[in-house]
């Protein structure tokens, strides 16, 4: 089962008894929290943190033609999920 963005609207209207308008604003506030440059760490508490962190550039090569080429540096976004999250998911 998966959620899509209007469900976890739908739901957090549900839970939290406020508007549909309020709940997206709050997901996507918490969405750019998450994606905010200056924000390398997050941490909620019972759930699991999200930390962003740099690649450095390296080399790569394309296995078919075995040409090689430099894959530039980029920002990943990793999720380790809390002790509480680990005991509900195994």
């Amino acid at each position: 089962m998966s959620l899509g963005k209007k469900d976890i609207v739908k739901n957090i209207k549900s839970k939290a008894r406020i508007t549909s308008n309020d709940s997206k604003s709050l997901l996507d506030r918490l969405l750019y929290l998450i994606k905010d440059n200056h924000m390398s760490k997050i941490k909620i508490t019972g759930f699991g943190s999200f930390q962003t962190h740099i690649t450095p550039e390296r080399l790569g090569r394309n296995p078919k033609t075995k040409e090689k080429f430099v894959i530039s540096s980029r920002r990943k976004l990793s999720f380790k999920p809390s002790n509480s999250v680990k005991k509900i998911l195994n």
